[in-house]
């Protein structure tokens, strides 16, 4: 169970994108055509494509379903231990302001997020 630095932005960039990394890693999209998708979204609701509601709806729309996580420590848990605890899960996870890609019992990201505290997770449903 490991953080994997990884970051599909055609120009590196490191802020301000996580959502489209998250879901173009969980998608196997591009960077390109995930970020055409979600913005596309955006545009139809009339709201910001980083919108929890707009990138939420995406996924909705592409067969993910959301799933909360139980508040019973709401500052103990962490990226890393959920990532241990779930490592055959394949999803998006979301703190209070950032998005993550997880798979395998690792995460994803452009910056080692694994003491972030998470509140739900999205998982393609069969």
């Amino acid at each position: 169970m490991a953080y994997i630095m990884f970051n599909p932005n055609p120009t590196r960039k490191l802020v301000g994108d996580c959502v489209i990394r998250a879901v173009a890693k969980t998608m196997n999209k591009s960077w390109e055509d995930t970020y055409l998708e979600i913005v596309t979204q955006g545009f139809s609701m009339h709201d910001m494509p980083s919108s929890n509601d707009v990138w939420g709806t995406y996924l909705l729309e592409h067969g993910f379903k959301r799933f909360i996580i139980p508040d019973s420590c709401p500052d103990c848990y962490t990226v890393r231990q959920f990532c241990a605890d779930n490592p055959n899960l394949t999803g998006i996870l979301a703190t209070g302001t950032h998005v993550i890609a997880i798979s395998g019992g690792d995460y994803f990201d452009t910056w080692d997020s694994g003491d972030e505290v998470p509140i739900y997770y999205w998982r393609k449903e069969n």
